[in-house]
Protein backbone atom coordinates (compact mmCIF):
# COMPACT_ATOMS: atom_id res chain seq x y z
CA UNK A 1 0.00 0.00 0.00
CA UNK A 2 1.67 3.41 -0.54
CA UNK A 3 0.80 6.61 -0.44
CA UNK A 4 -1.20 6.93 -3.67
CA UNK A 5 -3.84 4.38 -2.65
CA UNK A 6 -4.14 6.39 0.81
CA UNK A 7 -4.65 9.06 -0.70
CA UNK A 8 -7.39 7.36 -3.07
CA UNK A 9 -9.00 6.20 0.10
CA UNK A 10 -9.50 9.45 1.27
CA UNK A 11 -10.79 10.88 -1.50
CA UNK A 12 -13.72 8.47 -1.43
CA UNK A 13 -14.18 8.66 2.23
CA UNK A 14 -14.81 12.44 1.76
CA UNK A 15 -16.76 11.81 -1.14
CA UNK A 16 -19.18 9.47 0.56
CA UNK A 17 -19.00 12.04 3.49
CA UNK A 18 -20.08 14.70 1.50
CA UNK A 19 -23.11 12.52 0.18
CA UNK A 20 -23.99 11.81 3.64
CA UNK A 21 -24.33 14.83 4.56
CA UNK A 22 -26.02 16.34 1.49
CA UNK A 23 -28.71 13.53 1.55
CA UNK A 24 -29.16 14.14 5.61
CA UNK A 25 -29.05 17.71 5.53
CA UNK A 26 -32.04 18.08 2.54
CA UNK A 27 -34.24 15.03 3.31
CA UNK A 28 -37.68 15.61 4.30
CA UNK A 29 -37.29 14.34 7.97
CA UNK A 30 -35.47 17.04 8.91
CA UNK A 31 -37.67 19.77 7.44
CA UNK A 32 -39.72 21.01 10.44
CA UNK A 33 -36.33 21.08 12.86
CA UNK A 34 -34.82 23.64 10.10
CA UNK A 35 -38.42 25.45 10.00
CA UNK A 36 -38.08 25.98 13.37
CA UNK A 37 -34.56 27.28 13.48
CA UNK A 38 -34.69 29.36 10.57
CA UNK A 39 -37.42 31.05 12.32
CA UNK A 40 -35.35 31.69 15.64
CA UNK A 41 -34.03 35.36 14.72
CA UNK A 42 -38.00 36.71 14.84
CA UNK A 43 -38.52 34.53 18.14
CA UNK A 44 -38.34 37.81 20.36
CA UNK A 45 -39.64 40.75 18.14
CA UNK A 46 -42.20 42.66 18.98
CA UNK A 47 -45.17 42.88 17.53
CA UNK A 48 -45.47 45.60 14.58
CA UNK A 49 -48.33 47.37 16.17
CA UNK A 50 -45.98 48.60 18.99
CA UNK A 51 -42.99 50.49 16.55
CA UNK A 52 -39.61 51.80 18.55
CA UNK A 53 -40.71 55.13 18.47
CA UNK A 54 -43.74 54.88 20.09
CA UNK A 55 -42.25 52.99 23.36
CA UNK A 56 -39.71 56.39 23.94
Amino acid sequence: MDINTLRGLATVFALVAFVGVCLWAYSAKRKPDFDNAANLPFADEEPDSVSSEQKK
